[in-house]
């Protein structure tokens, strides 16, 4: 398959998601983008447009795989979660399906105290 076609359908399938899942400053999106190389997360309150917090495993070196990497970046804005009070929110996977990085973040952020 095209690398275009499959960026064009997930980007079409996030499209899709976003109609019905929004952030508000009380129950933020918790927007997940998984990169070749690294992964990141957001939580955004969408009422605003403003980003609350944020992880990515950019800063993370040495020779670790990509999921234990994402588990990492679950567990570091759960904690930045913590420190704004922020323990519920929606998971927004964007488009991305639901197995291996993204589900170990998702994972890894339901362990540091998140609800969604």
């Amino acid at each position: 398959m095209n690398k275009n076609i499959k960026t064009e359908k997930r980007i079409r399938l996030h499209k899709k998601i976003r109609t019905r899942v929004g952030g508000t400053g009380e129950r933020p999106r918790l927007a997940v983008f998984r990169s070749n190389k690294y992964m990141y997360a957001q939580l955004i309150d969408d009422t605003l447009g403003q980003t609350l917090a944020s992880a990515s495993d950019l800063s993370i070196s040495g020779k670790i795989n990509k999921v234990e990497r994402a588990k990492t970046v679950g567990k570091t804005l759960a904690e930045e979660a913590k420190k704004k009070n922020i323990s519920q929110v929606v998971f927004d996977r964007g488009g991305f399906s639901y197995r291996g990085r993204v589900r170990a973040l998702a994972d890894a952020a339901r362990e540091g105290g998140l609800q969604f």
